[in-house]
Protein backbone atom coordinates (compact mmCIF):
# COMPACT_ATOMS: atom_id res chain seq x y z
CA UNK A 1 0.00 0.00 0.00
CA UNK A 2 1.19 3.48 -1.01
CA UNK A 3 1.27 5.88 1.70
CA UNK A 4 -0.93 8.97 0.61
CA UNK A 5 1.36 11.67 1.71
CA UNK A 6 3.56 14.40 -0.28
CA UNK A 7 6.70 12.51 -0.72
CA UNK A 8 8.45 15.23 1.02
CA UNK A 9 6.42 14.52 3.95
CA UNK A 10 6.95 11.05 3.82
CA UNK A 11 10.18 11.17 3.79
CA UNK A 12 10.72 13.65 6.95
CA UNK A 13 8.21 11.19 8.69
CA UNK A 14 10.55 8.23 7.65
CA UNK A 15 13.38 10.43 9.19
CA UNK A 16 11.92 11.05 12.49
CA UNK A 17 11.05 7.88 12.85
CA UNK A 18 14.82 6.69 12.18
CA UNK A 19 16.20 9.26 14.41
CA UNK A 20 13.43 8.37 17.17
CA UNK A 21 14.53 4.32 16.95
CA UNK A 22 18.12 5.38 17.31
CA UNK A 23 17.85 8.13 20.10
CA UNK A 24 15.36 5.11 22.34
CA UNK A 25 17.94 2.66 21.11
CA UNK A 26 21.24 5.07 22.80
CA UNK A 27 19.65 5.67 25.65
CA UNK A 28 18.45 2.25 26.22
CA UNK A 29 22.18 0.68 25.65
CA UNK A 30 23.63 3.57 27.75
CA UNK A 31 20.93 2.98 30.47
CA UNK A 32 20.96 -0.61 30.74
CA UNK A 33 23.55 -2.47 28.65
CA UNK A 34 23.79 -3.06 25.19
CA UNK A 35 23.85 -6.86 25.65
CA UNK A 36 20.66 -6.84 27.89
CA UNK A 37 18.85 -4.47 25.74
CA UNK A 38 16.39 -6.11 23.07
CA UNK A 39 15.19 -5.12 19.56
CA UNK A 40 11.24 -5.33 21.18
CA UNK A 41 12.39 -3.32 24.25
CA UNK A 42 13.74 -0.72 21.94
CA UNK A 43 10.25 -0.78 19.81
CA UNK A 44 8.12 -0.59 22.38
CA UNK A 45 10.44 2.58 23.64
CA UNK A 46 10.24 4.06 20.22
CA UNK A 47 6.44 3.56 20.03
CA UNK A 48 6.82 1.22 17.03
CA UNK A 49 6.11 -2.33 16.08
CA UNK A 50 9.59 -4.52 16.14
CA UNK A 51 8.89 -4.77 12.53
CA UNK A 52 8.80 -1.34 11.67
CA UNK A 53 12.67 -1.52 13.61
CA UNK A 54 13.95 -4.09 10.96
CA UNK A 55 12.95 -1.80 8.24
CA UNK A 56 14.90 0.70 9.32
CA UNK A 57 18.07 -1.74 10.90
CA UNK A 58 18.62 -4.97 10.04
CA UNK A 59 19.64 -5.80 13.17
CA UNK A 60 20.30 -4.30 16.67
CA UNK A 61 24.09 -3.51 15.67
CA UNK A 62 22.74 -1.87 12.74
CA UNK A 63 21.73 0.78 15.07
CA UNK A 64 24.73 2.31 16.41
CA UNK A 65 27.03 1.16 13.28
CA UNK A 66 25.05 3.00 10.86
CA UNK A 67 26.96 5.51 9.60
CA UNK A 68 25.04 8.44 8.20
CA UNK A 69 27.60 10.61 7.14
CA UNK A 70 29.04 7.85 4.24
CA UNK A 71 26.52 8.75 1.77
CA UNK A 72 26.97 12.53 2.27
CA UNK A 73 30.39 11.76 2.23
CA UNK A 74 30.44 9.51 -1.29
CA UNK A 75 28.46 12.56 -3.09
CA UNK A 76 30.77 14.87 -1.55
CA UNK A 77 33.53 13.25 -3.08
CA UNK A 78 31.71 13.22 -6.60
CA UNK A 79 31.18 16.75 -6.79
CA UNK A 80 34.55 17.20 -6.24
CA UNK A 81 36.04 18.67 -9.68
CA UNK A 82 37.17 16.77 -12.37
CA UNK A 83 40.66 16.78 -12.85
CA UNK A 84 41.51 16.39 -8.44
CA UNK A 85 43.65 13.86 -7.77
CA UNK A 86 42.03 10.84 -6.11
CA UNK A 87 43.08 11.66 -2.34
CA UNK A 88 42.74 15.15 -3.00
CA UNK A 89 39.24 14.40 -3.96
CA UNK A 90 38.91 11.64 -1.03
CA UNK A 91 40.32 14.32 1.76
CA UNK A 92 38.40 17.73 0.44
CA UNK A 93 34.79 15.03 -0.14
CA UNK A 94 35.13 14.32 3.60
CA UNK A 95 36.13 18.01 4.95
CA UNK A 96 33.01 19.37 2.73
CA UNK A 97 30.61 16.95 4.83
CA UNK A 98 32.34 17.32 8.45
CA UNK A 99 32.64 20.96 8.10
CA UNK A 100 29.14 21.40 7.89
CA UNK A 101 28.19 19.10 10.53
CA UNK A 102 26.87 21.19 13.78
CA UNK A 103 27.75 20.58 17.24
CA UNK A 104 24.84 18.44 18.15
CA UNK A 105 26.06 16.30 15.26
CA UNK A 106 29.31 16.13 16.38
CA UNK A 107 27.92 15.28 20.27
CA UNK A 108 25.77 12.15 18.67
CA UNK A 109 28.85 10.79 16.52
CA UNK A 110 31.10 10.63 19.54
CA UNK A 111 28.35 9.16 21.35
CA UNK A 112 27.83 6.64 18.99
CA UNK A 113 31.14 5.99 18.98
CA UNK A 114 31.85 5.91 22.48
CA UNK A 115 28.99 3.09 22.36
CA UNK A 116 31.05 1.16 19.52
CA UNK A 117 34.19 1.24 21.81
CA UNK A 118 33.07 0.22 24.63
CA UNK A 119 31.17 -3.22 23.01
CA UNK A 120 33.52 -5.63 21.74
CA UNK A 121 31.11 -7.52 19.21
CA UNK A 122 30.36 -3.61 17.74
CA UNK A 123 34.37 -2.76 17.43
CA UNK A 124 34.59 -6.05 15.95
CA UNK A 125 32.02 -5.28 13.22
CA UNK A 126 33.79 -2.04 13.00
CA UNK A 127 37.02 -3.59 11.96
CA UNK A 128 35.01 -5.80 9.74
CA UNK A 129 33.45 -3.19 7.82
CA UNK A 130 36.77 -1.13 6.64
CA UNK A 131 36.52 -3.79 3.68
CA UNK A 132 33.43 -2.39 2.89
CA UNK A 133 34.58 1.42 3.52
CA UNK A 134 37.38 0.24 0.60
CA UNK A 135 34.78 -0.78 -1.21
CA UNK A 136 33.03 2.56 -0.98
CA UNK A 137 35.73 4.96 -1.70
CA UNK A 138 37.16 2.87 -4.41
CA UNK A 139 34.12 2.45 -6.82
CA UNK A 140 33.42 6.24 -6.23
CA UNK A 141 36.90 7.58 -7.33
CA UNK A 142 36.99 4.78 -10.16
CA UNK A 143 33.60 6.38 -11.08
CA UNK A 144 34.91 9.64 -11.37
CA UNK A 145 38.20 8.62 -13.58
CA UNK A 146 35.86 6.30 -15.84
CA UNK A 147 37.85 3.22 -14.66
CA UNK A 148 36.44 -0.12 -13.60
CA UNK A 149 35.06 -0.22 -10.19
CA UNK A 150 37.60 -2.64 -9.28
CA UNK A 151 40.62 -0.85 -10.77
CA UNK A 152 43.55 -1.64 -8.74
CA UNK A 153 44.94 1.94 -8.91
CA UNK A 154 41.37 2.88 -7.17
CA UNK A 155 41.40 0.10 -4.53
CA UNK A 156 45.11 1.04 -3.46
CA UNK A 157 44.24 4.56 -2.45
CA UNK A 158 40.83 4.29 -1.41
CA UNK A 159 43.20 1.32 0.87
CA UNK A 160 45.64 4.02 1.78
CA UNK A 161 43.20 6.38 3.32
CA UNK A 162 41.35 3.96 5.23
CA UNK A 163 44.43 2.67 6.85
CA UNK A 164 45.66 5.87 7.47
CA UNK A 165 42.49 7.08 9.09
CA UNK A 166 42.77 3.71 11.38
CA UNK A 167 46.22 4.87 12.29
CA UNK A 168 45.21 8.25 12.94
CA UNK A 169 42.01 7.42 14.99
CA UNK A 170 41.30 4.06 15.84
CA UNK A 171 38.01 3.26 16.86
CA UNK A 172 39.34 1.06 20.13
CA UNK A 173 40.46 4.99 21.25
CA UNK A 174 37.11 6.25 22.12
CA UNK A 175 35.79 8.65 19.08
CA UNK A 176 37.07 7.19 15.93
CA UNK A 177 37.11 10.95 14.34
CA UNK A 178 37.38 14.43 15.21
CA UNK A 179 37.21 17.52 13.11
CA UNK A 180 40.95 18.23 13.64
CA UNK A 181 41.91 14.57 12.40
CA UNK A 182 42.07 15.63 8.98
CA UNK A 183 44.61 17.73 9.11
CA UNK A 184 46.38 14.64 10.71
CA UNK A 185 45.25 12.38 8.42
CA UNK A 186 47.20 14.76 5.67
CA UNK A 187 50.50 14.62 7.55
CA UNK A 188 50.14 10.87 7.66
CA UNK A 189 49.36 10.78 3.71
CA UNK A 190 52.80 12.74 3.85
CA UNK A 191 54.50 10.37 5.95
CA UNK A 192 53.26 7.52 3.58
CA UNK A 193 54.55 9.43 0.54
CA UNK A 194 57.90 10.45 2.12
CA UNK A 195 58.74 7.42 3.89
CA UNK A 196 57.52 4.18 1.93
CA UNK A 197 59.65 2.64 -0.50
CA UNK A 198 60.22 -0.59 -1.92
CA UNK A 199 64.22 0.21 -2.52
Amino acid sequence: MTSSLPAGLRERKKAKTRAAIREHAMRLFEDQGYATTTVEQIAEAAEVSPSTFFRYFPTKEDVVLTDDFDPLVIEAIRAQPAGTPPVRALLDGMRAVFDLLTEEAWTAERRRQRLIAAIPELRTRVMQQTAAAIDMLAEVLAEREGRPADDLRCRVIAGAVVGVVLAVAPPANGPSFEPHDLVRVEEALRLVQDNFRLD
